[in-house]
Formats: C-alpha cells, structure tokens, sequence
C-alpha cells in the first residue's frame, strides 16, 4: 500500500489503523519559522471527535496530539513535523463474531482481494479513524496560511434530503452536529434519532467555501486547483460526489448566463458573477472558491443485510450489539473537509512561489 502521501510541496503522509495502538501524521516541506502549538492542533481535533453528541459514535477517543519532531521552542524547523495521536477506546471483540463475514458497504472485500490479507478491527486502515490524521495536519497547513487572507469555512448543507440553503458558512463543533442553524439542527436531531432506532444510516452534503484566495493559484494541467480539491475529497472515506461551482447543474445552462463576465471596479478586474466557483482553467480567479462534497450512508447498520462468509457461503450480516457507529458520516466530516481544503490550499500556495521569477 504505497498512497498513503498527499500534496507536492507541502507533502503529508498518514499512517495507523483504527484498533492500532496510534494514529499519526509526517509532514514535510513546512516552511521553518511557523509558530505552531500543541493548542492549535487539539482545537482542529476536537472538532472532529467522535463521542460529542448524542447521535454520532459514542467512541471516546480524546484525540490528543503528541507532537515528536519538526517544532522547537514553538516554531517549525523545516524538518519534517511527526505528530501521533495514541488509541485508547478500543474495544475490538464486538468485531470478533463478524471477522468471518464480508460486511455490506466496507472495504473487506476488496482489501482482501487486492492484499489478501485485512484488519476487520473497526475496518483497520480504511476507517474514518484516519482523517484525525488529516484534521491534524490542516491545523499546520492553516498555520503556514495565517499571513494570507485565505479563509476556510465548512458546513453541513444537506443530511437526508433536509437541505440549508443559507449560505452563511457557519461553522460549529460536532457537538452541535455542524449546523448553521438551530432550526436545521433541531429537525436533523429528530431525523438521526428516527434513523437510529431503526438501525439504519442516512447520507449528507458538505459544503466548504474558501475566502480571500488570490489570483493565480493552482497549476495546470494536471495540478489544477479544482483537480487537486476533488482528489482531496474523493479520498476521503465515503465520499461519493464532489463539485465546484453550479456543479452539475451546470449542465443546464447555457453560455450566456453561465459565463462569469469581466467589469471594471475602481481600475480593477472584476467577475460580475461566480458561477465557475472561484477557478478559471484550473487556476483561482480570485473568487471565493466554492464547492460541494457528498457523502454516502453509513455502511454499519444495525439493521440485518444479506452477505457471504469468507467460504463463500450465504448468509445473513448483523452488527453485534454495542457497536459503536455514526447514523450519518457527513456530521463529523465537516472540519475533515476544512483541513483537505487547508492542505490542497497550501500546498498551491507554496507551488506558486515558483511559478515565476519576481523582481
């Protein structure tokens, strides 16, 4: 399994399983004379965490980073940053009586048939347990950008067909289930409660907007902005859709009221409108860049499914009692897709600084 990196200059590479003794993060390429603290990583990780609410995984991890190389005296080095995140809730016998069965939904199957071997323990390296890493390093991404007018803001927009239009991209804790709003919160808490005691799961929408982002970041052909944000996404465990802009309603336009058009404002270039979400050719337009990240239902359901064993008998699959999971994946994975954008973001940002000489 060699792609377990992420980004050129600002290069990250995660490592553990969600019932291994620790999590962990290396980070290379940080720029030396960073000011980052224990502080600025914990905050990132609390926003993530599960146990918070009610209806989200009652798994208690604290997330507590440990960070074992790359800072000292407070500032980043420039060598490589090494933070480790030790497990400590696990309980792995609820997976025991299943460790036998191909679960609907995971990565068992194919795992096994790529590797021929796979951790059944709460899905090993392929559980949502890894993007504590990923949380860990946006939280430094975010640091290296705080001289830069780039902002990221992240919200849950839709859960279940219950849909915010708002787009106020307020952003809240998991405990408070990543709304906006506290009317959309109140009618997301009945829905999750309804789901749960049906042992089903629902699927949902983040959306993710990125404030003050100069002209000229991302890199074609192949390094273009929105390129680089969809591999982030799309790497992240159970995502299924991602989109920048009007998206696929794009299709439904035509040319003349999809085109973003040029105007002058005090002797400056401006776009009249931002349909193409904040990237022209793969590279920012200086618009906010906007976008849409879909999330699939949680595949552990408590609910009976039909499934084979690894003998390749039929036979039915059913989650033991205690097992601990999110009615809805998208909840807890609002600050994950802030820290993808950090780290996409960054990355460009350093990029740029080589696409031209500057006098």
């Amino acid at each position: 399994m060699a792609s377990n990196s992420f980004g050129q200059c600002f290069r990250i590479t995660t490592w553990g399983e969600s019932h291994g003794p620790a999590i962990g993060v290396v980070i290379d390429g940080c720029p030396a004379g960073i000011a980052i603290t224990l502080d600025d990583i914990q905050q990132a990780l609390d926003a993530r965490a599960p146990g918070q609410h009610a209806l989200t995984s009652p798994r208690k991890e604290p997330d507590r980073a440990h960070i074992y190389s790359g800072v000292f005296e407070g500032v980043t080095t420039g060598t490589p940053i090494s933070i480790i995140i030790y497990n400590q809730d696990i309980n792995s016998t609820h997976y025991t009586p299943i460790k036998e069965v191909l679960r609907p939904g995971h990565a068992q199957y194919t795992y096994l048939e790529k590797y021929g071997i796979y951790d059944y323990r709460g899905g090993g390296r392929a559980s949502a347990r890894e993007t504590a890493c990923r949380v860990a390093a946006g939280a430094v991404a975010k640091k290296v950008l705080a001289g830069t007018d780039i902002e990221v803001k992240a919200y849950l927009h839709e859960v279940g067909g219950i849909q915010l239009d708002a787009p106020d991209f307020e952003y809240l804790s998991t405990s408070h289930l990543g709304c906006a709003h506290q009317d959309f919160e109140a009618q997301l808490t009945t829905l999750l409660a309804t789901c749960k005691q049906s042992g089903n799961s629902i699927g949902g929408v983040v959306a993710f907007q990125i404030l003050g982002v100069p002209v000229g970041l991302g890199d074609p052909v192949y390094e273009k902005l929105e390129a680089n944000l969809a591999k982030a996404m799309m790497s992240l465990p159970a995502s299924k859709g991602f989109e920048i802009g009007e998206g696929f309603a794009s299709a439904k336009w035509s040319g003349a009221d999809y085109n973003d058009q040029f105007d002058v404002d005090n002797a400056r270039i401006v776009l009249t409108s931002n349909h193409a979400g904040g990237t022209l050719a793969g590279i920012s337009s200086g618009q906010p860049i906007t976008g849409r990240v879909v999330f699939k239902p949680t595949s552990s359901i408590q609910a009976a499914q039909r499934s084979v064993s690894l003998l390749g008998e039929k036979t039915d699959f059913q989650l033991p009692p205690g097992s601990r999971h999110d009615p809805c994946v998208a909840i807890r994975a609002v600050p994950v897709v802030a820290a993808m954008c950090f780290l996409v973001l960054v990355d460009a940002f350093l990029l740029n600084k080589l696409a031209r000489c500057h006098e």
